[in-house]
């Protein structure tokens, strides 16, 4: 499996005018139909979008899998590529459920992917199954979907449907994300880690008196619950009219994720290593750890680049977090003016 990012610490480079503003703004924030962007649009849009039948420069995470669909080995490499086809979700969900057009079929045929299709559903599958094994939580979150007419007037809210596609292209994502964190972990090099925490005893109180009224099992085998437990208290309601409710308690009893210099691992995820790699044109952490696998690959030593990206990872872990719990405010608030 290869996943290829945009190549967006080649364009922004440490200490630019585009790196000090990025750092400040730490992430992308997105509202309705529009974005207020971490960087700007002639890179998100132009340079480092990987546009079909265009030479761009990637940064990828190549894997290998066994017939389990667990990674055996990896490596980060910078590489050119161009994309054969822009894949669209609808399109590709259409020919995974078999209701895809004549014009749908000959577009990805053409381009010479379709036969990858089958392939990508099965290993979606084989690490959906790895997943719910060590207990990965599938929360149910409510998502909205507005619907703007064309002078941007809100004229619907409707619930956010997630596609196969969508779920796929998810954990293709989570793979690379897992062994970049485990590159930075083994390598024993300055890093920002996605974390995530067990819930705590007060939040967890809250959740037990909820699941105790909607008559479900409140007790769990030790003093915290195992992501085991939560994810089936999870499968018992989805689908039912507590699912909301249930799904709901049990996000809020746990910690937000944030972002660290120490690997704490993802307790939501169920993952001992984990990070943001794929998102570097909207996220700033992602470029970070762009910025540190490039001076890895260039041959840096682990004590110069403790030298070097110590302090930095520090300060980026500290204002990325800030920055998107400003930004997840920012954009509820004004989701919520739309639907009024």
């Amino acid at each position: 499996l290869g996943v290829h990012i945009a190549d967006v610490s080649h364009y922004v480079t440490p200490g630019s005018e585009l790196d000090k503003e990025a750092f400040q703004r730490g992430t992308s924030v997105y509202y309705a139909d529009q974005v207020i962007p971490m960087l700007p649009r002639q890179l998100s849009n132009g340079i480092c979008s990987l546009n079909p039948q265009v030479v761009r420069l990637a940064f990828s995470c190549l894997m290998k899998l066994d017939a389990k669909g667990d990674v055996q080995d990896y490596r980060f490499v910078k590489t050119v590529i161009r994309s054969r086809v822009k894949g669209v979700y609808s399109e590709l969900n259409s020919i995974y459920d078999g209701t895809e057009t004549a014009e749908v079929r000959q577009k990805y045929e053409e381009a010479g992917v379709l036969g990858q299709l089958p392939l990508l559903k099965e290993l979606y599958e084989l690490r959906t199954a790895a997943r719910r094994a060590r207990g990965g939580m599938e929360i149910e979150s409510g998502e909205s979907q507005l619907v703007l007419d064309e002078n941007g007037v809100c004229v619907d809210v409707r619930p956010h449907e997630r596609g196969l596609t969508e779920a796929i292209i998810e954990e293709c994502m989570l793979l690379a994300n897992q062994c970049a964190a485990n590159k930075g972990r083994t390598s024993r090099v300055p890093f920002v880690y996605r974390t995530h925490q067990a819930p705590e005893a007060e939040k967890l109180d809250r959740l037990k008196n909820i699941l105790t009224a909607c008559n479900l099992n409140a007790h769990f085998a030790g003093e915290t619950p195992t992501q085991q437990e939560l994810a089936k208290l999870l499968d018992e309601t989805r689908g039912t009219p507590l699912e909301r409710c249930v799904h709901t308690s049990i996000l809020r009893s746990m910690g937000k994720a944030k972002y660290e210099p120490d690997p704490k691992g993802h307790f939501g995820l169920a993952l001992s290593d984990y990070t943001h790699f794929t998102s570097p044109i909207r996220r700033y952490p992602d470029l970070a750890i762009h910025r540190i696998l490039t001076e890895m690959l260039n041959g840096v030593s682990a004590s110069q680049l403790q030298r070097d990206f110590n302090e930095f990872a520090q300060q980026a872990s500290e204002k990325s977090s800030k920055q998107e719990v400003a930004a997840v405010r920012i954009e509820r608030d004004v989701e919520d003016l739309y639907k009024a």
